[in-house]
This record gives C-alpha cells, sequence and structure tokens, in this order.
C-alpha cells in the first residue's frame, strides 16, 4: 500500500525495499506480530551491521544496512495492512532511525579515524537532508489524502489513536522533538512556504528521495564494499549542499 494515491507517486529511490516490505507485511498481516515488532527486528538489523562495520565485515554490513531498510518500511506497511496506524509506533521507528544513524556515523568515524567534528558534522548533514525529504513528502501525503499520521509540523503532542495510550505519545512525542526539533526547524526556516506551494513535480521529489534513509544507508554500504570508506563522512557533508539546491528550485517553480 502506497503512502500516496497512484496519480501522485514518484520513483523514489530511498523506497527500493518497498516490494519486499510489502511481501514481508502480507506474510505478518494475520498473526500475533505488530508493527512495533517490525521496528524492534530493524533496530537489531541496524545494530548487527554496526558490529559488522566495526569488524571491517562489509558485505555483511551492507545486506544488514539494506535488510534493515527492508524492515523500516515493512513496519509502517503492516501497519496500513491491519489498520492500526499509531503515533507510538511513528514516533519509535523515528527516534531508533535518529540513534541508528548516529551510531552509523560513529562506527564510520571510529573505522577511518576521522576528525570527530567532521563527523557530527555528516551527522547534522544526513539529518537535515532527511528532514527536508520528509518535509516535502509529508505535505504531498497531506495534500493529496495519502497517509496522514505524520504531520507536516510536529510542533504539538497528538492525541492518541485508538489502542494507545496517551501518556506513552506524550513521552514518545518529547522524546522525538528533541531529536529532530532542531532539524525541523533549520528546514522549516529555510523553506516555511513550502506547505502553501502549488507544485511539487514528480522528478523534484524523485531527485529529492536521494536523501531518503533508504538510499543513504545504501551509500553508506556501497562505499563501504567498494573500499571507499574514507570518503563517507566528506560525502555527506558535501552532498548536503544539494539541500539548498532542492529548495531554491522548489522556490523558483512556485513564483
Amino acid at each position: 500500500m502506497s503512502k500516496l494515491p497512484k496519480e501522485h507517486q514518484f520513483l523514489d529511490l530511498s523506497d527500493y525495499g518497498r516490494p519486499f516490505a510489502f511481501l514481508i507485511a502480507n506474510r505478518l498481516k494475520t498473526t500475533i506480530y505488530t508493527p512495533i515488532h517490525v521496528t524492534i527486528a530493524f533496530t537489531v538489523c541496524g545494530l548487527l551491521a554496526i558490529a559488522f562495520i566495526l569488524n571491517n565485515f562489509y558485505w555483511s554490513a551492507l545486506f544488514f544496512l539494506v535488510l534493515k531498510s527492508v524492515l523500516d518500511a515493512a513496519d509502517g506497511e503492516l501497519a496500513r495492512l491491519k489498520n492500526t496506524p499509531s503515533h507510538t509506533g511513528r514516533y519509535f521507528d523515528s527516534i531508533s532511525d535518529f540513534i541508528l544513524n548516529l551510531l552509523f556515523i560513529l562506527s564510520i568515524w571510529y573505522i577511518t579515524n576521522s576528525d570527530f567534528f567532521l563527523a557530527l558534522l555528516a551527522f547534522v548533514g544526513l539529518e537535515l537532508q532527511g528532514t527536508l525529504y520528509n518535509y516535502y513528502y509529508v505535505i504531498l501525503r497531506n495534500r493529496h489524502n495519502g497517509d496522514t499520521t505524520s504531520r507536516v509540523f510536529e510542533n504539538k503532542t497528538p492525541t492518541a489513536l485508538r489502542g494507545e495510550n496517551q501518556q506513552t505519545v506524550d513521552i514518545l512525542y518529547r522524546i522525538y522533538s528533541f531529536c529532530y526539533g532542531p532539524y525541523d526547524r533549520i528546514i522549516y526556516g529555510l523553506d516555511k512556504n513550502a506547505i502553501k506551494g502549488k507544485y511539487l513535480p514528480n522528478w523534484l521529489m524523485t531527485a529529492v528521495s536521494t536523501f531518503g534513509l533508504g538510499f543513504q544507508l545504501l551509500l553508506i554500504g556501497l562505499f563501504l564494499v567498494l573500499g571507499f570508506k574514507a570518503y563517507i563522512i566528506p560525502f555527506f557533508i558535501g552532498y548536503s549542499l544539494l539541500i539548498f539546491v532542492f529548495i531554491l528550485i522548489r522556490q523558483l517553480m512556485n513564483t
């Protein structure tokens, strides 16, 4: 099940694992397993990838980075198939991603003996890239009656949905805001009128989808197996400059 109606779908380069995610979700649809279980599974895959990175088993790391991306899509698919959307699952997923992303960058920093400041700068770039992608994507989903569990502006605690505990949602929202709030504010500040824009062409969304986490992890894995591990941190720092390019293109197309 897509997050967008068919007529508004675009080629999402970060979502290469969606067909496999759909198969997994279909298998789990009538079982006792919930989207939270799948999120825990992708977290374990991420931790295994980190362990393999630290021990120089890069093909194994690539496998688990890709599997992590597949399962990252499968939890949302399972929630839609079971018709059990939840803010708990959405925030738990995002918080897990944030922690894993930091650990991914730190593991690359460790094995390459890079400058720690540059590693942190790469992490910030990684998160800003993902925030821009999610910002535009959520705008599209809300505009075209797609999946609306994610909100364009996460500026207040949402009301718990059926089957959720409000206190749990409150706690996870606070953690989510601590992790992502600064990046959200930066991207909103750079392109605060995006929600008013009427035109987000498919080709632009495809280009911005290279900022999606699935594509980012695939690049990290490929850099590792190709022997380019020393270039991962500089790459994500430099690639962040495209944030300004994509924002400028969107603004020029809506003037």
